[in-house]
């Protein structure tokens, strides 16, 4: 296989095709040119494919990984905080406040006061808090369908776009 990039051989193969075209050679043979000369093109556009499937399968890996871990994490840090609930309900029944080893030191403590809103109903309107209203966000929707009926739609216009699709 070539060692020159993708984007050198797209190139030489546009060049090549517009050379043909120019020339008065019949079709058949312009055609067979063609079709001989794209193999290094075709060869170096599939082992790309063959990249992209490949990173494709890695960062799918990489995701069902993080999701794994993620769950994992969540599932520590719940036994975390059971055990961190169940080492002062003990030490409350106890009356013990304070335990201390070589390595750290265990103690239950007060927390400051907080707010306890047992009846959200019955509390003054002065002690709600009003949220913002979400900034408008662009309907992309809306203004597509405008532009296909044929409104005119300041800012916007319908583009056309391509994308690379391996199956």
């Amino acid at each position: 296989m070539s060692n020159l990039s993708l984007y050198v051989l797209a190139n030489e193969h546009r060049l090549m095709v517009e050379r043909l075209m120019e020339t008065n050679d019949d079709e058949q043979s312009i055609a067979d040119t063609i079709e001989a000369e794209s193999w290094p093109l075709e060869e170096k556009a599939q082992n790309v494919g063959y990249a992209i499937k490949n990173l494709e399968a890695t960062a799918g890996a990489i995701k069902n990984a993080e999701t794994d871990m993620a769950a994992r994490r969540k599932s520590i840090e719940r036994r975390i905080e059971h055990l961190r609930e169940y080492t002062k309900t003990c030490m409350e029944i106890a009356g013990v406040s304070k335990i201390a080893c070589p390595h750290f030191a265990i103690s239950v403590r007060k927390n400051p006061p907080s707010v306890d809103v047992f009846e959200p109903a019955m509390v003054p309107a002065e002690f709600m808090r009003q949220p913002d209203p979400p900034p408008p966000q662009i309907d992309k929707k809306a203004i597509s369908e405008a532009l296909k009926s044929g409104k005119d739609v300041p800012g916007a216009m319908l583009a056309n776009t391509t994308r690379l699709e391996i199956k």
